[in-house]
């Protein structure tokens, strides 16, 4: 696959929506019970054991490759904004270090409210020709701004300003990049289009602090031709 030739036009698109303070807020119906006027509800319960044990609401045949404990582990990942999350975890190692080419970038991520990544994994980054992704990195760097250069508008385009669960990602979403995303299917298996690529989620709904991240086994390549 090559990399060499890239439209930028989305690049302002993506620096706007990363700075957009983006909140979502929503309503959960408690559920009384019929013994001793308890109004816990039954979605609070649900709720506290997902935090409790953040691998309940994982999904994706990969998941089991991910640590058992400690910062790269989903209790360690849920704790961690998402930037220093995907640092922990030995399935994005590549993602990480594109990231890091970028200036500004994992601090932008890690401070944005909410957000939702598809992350390619390791082997997603190894398909690609390693030359142009070569090009793409050293561009990144030599770019102080941060936000003007090929990468960062194709890391953009895995990143959705809202934090959307296995079942509100499912559907268009529309990403830093200024291109649409189109997910489908459920826990029992979930791919992402973007027009061009086409992944399928490895592990999904990992929680972060301020993230949601499914890991996919593509980069998707919209914003390049």
């Amino acid at each position: 696959m090559k990399l060499n030739t890239v439209r930028r036009g989305t690049a302002a698109a993506a620096v706007l929506a990363l700075s957009l303070t983006l909140a979502a807020c929503g309503e959960d119906e408690e559920t009384a019970t019929s013994t001793g006027g308890d109004t816990t509800s039954e979605t609070d319960t649900d709720n506290g054991d997902e935090a409790a044990d953040p691998q309940a609401q994982t999904f994706g045949p990969a998941c089991d490759q991910v640590p058992a404990d400690g910062d790269g582990s989903f209790v360690g990942m849920s704790d961690s904004p998402v930037a220093t999350a995907a640092s922990a975890n030995p399935l994005l190692t590549q993602l990480v270090g594109a990231v890091g080419a970028v200036n500004g970038l994992a601090d932008t991520l890690n401070g944005a409210p909410e957000l939702t990544v598809f992350a390619p994994f390791d082997g997603a980054f190894e398909a690609l020709d390693q030359e142009a992704v070569a090009g793409l990195v050293e561009e990144a760097q030599a770019d102080e701004s941060g936000t003007d250069s090929a990468l960062f508008t194709v890391l953009a385009n895995h990143v959705v300003g809202a934090n959307l669960d296995a079942d509100a990602v499912v559907g268009d979403q529309d990403t830093l990049a200024g291109t649409t995303l189109t997910i489908e299917g459920d826990t029992d298996g979930m791919t992402v289009t973007d027009g061009v690529a086409t992944a399928t989620v490895l592990c999904g709904n990992i929680p972060t602090a301020n993230a949601t991240v499914y890991v996919i086994d593509t980069v998707l390549t919209a914003p390049i031709s």
